[in-house]
């Protein structure tokens, strides 16, 4: 069972940063993990992809270092089970709004004692090379489960969602967050900022760390001088594009071109 590599950097409170991944191709993780990030959140939820697709981006994240999370479309058995036995180091659960939700998503990713994941002996652990008993008890060490909090209710009803002991850190979903507040993309206002700040005080309160996603460096610092170590910065999509966007606007207004 391979090390997580990402729950051992946030025990020993390193800053670490990752991105989320819709690209469906195996080059894009190695750029990210040559770029030298921490982990990579596979999405599920939103992205056009496919689950041998997403088994193969976990195993170009195993080449690099990183840390596979898989943001899931809900909270499925089989869905979750073939991300886990595919080598996801983590499962990032999309819309949590009640303790329970996470208690299900514990009862399918973890091993007896904890949970009733199936057992299987395939990439995670080494084909049975080793002791499968031994390989148990390191998954259930090694796994992670992380709620995106994404409405008010969510928000809300934080305090039950990080006493589920098996709670690894929270993540902001800011955007969804202010569709339900009825302000949609305005991540600034102070009502969704407002909520943040709960769920960042009632986690670390409980001491589960609390994860942003910086969406300019004047709220990456903020969420620094709060305490915050955890850090998505975007997507694949979204910073590809606008690094192509400006390299060509740059190169144009050289000439004194419109862009």
């Amino acid at each position: 069972m391979r090390r997580n590599r990402l729950k051992e950097k946030i025990a020993r409170q390193e800053p670490v940063f990752g991105l989320f991944v819709s690209i469906p191709h195996p080059i894009i993780i190695e750029m990210i993990g040559h770029a030298e990030y921490d982990f990579v959140i596979i999405d599920y939820e939103h992205a056009s992809t496919n689950i041998e697709t997403v088994e193969e981006l976990i195993r170009a994240a195993e080449l690099l270092d990183l840390t596979p999370l898989v943001r899931i479309s809900s909270v499925n058995r089989m869905e979750m089970t073939k991300f886990l036995d595919s080598g996801a180091q983590g499962i990032v659960i999309p819309h949590v709004e009640s303790r329970e939700q996470v208690e299900e998503a514990v009862s399918y990713a973890f091993y007896h004692p904890i949970g009733t994941r199936s057992l299987n002996s395939g990439r995670p652990g080494i084909f049975a090379k080793h002791s499968l008993s031994d390989y148990i008890a390191d998954a259930n060490r090694e796994v992670m489960i992380i709620p995106m909090i994404e409405s008010a209710e969510g928000a809300e009803k934080i305090r039950d969602i990080v006493s589920v002991p098996q709670v690894s850190f929270v993540l902001e979903g800011a955007a969804d967050l202010s569709q339900s507040l009825s302000v949609p993309w305005q991540t600034d206002h102070p009502e969704v900022q407002r909520l943040l700040e709960h769920v960042l005080e009632e986690s670390h309160r409980q001491g589960i760390p609390y994860a942003a996603v910086s969406r300019s460096m004047e709220a990456h610092l903020r969420w620094a001088e709060r305490g915050v170590q955890i850090f998505v910065l975007g997507d694949d999509r979204n910073t590809a594009f606008r690094s192509y966007w400006n390299k060509q606007k740059e190169y144009r207004q050289a000439l004194g071109v419109r862009a």
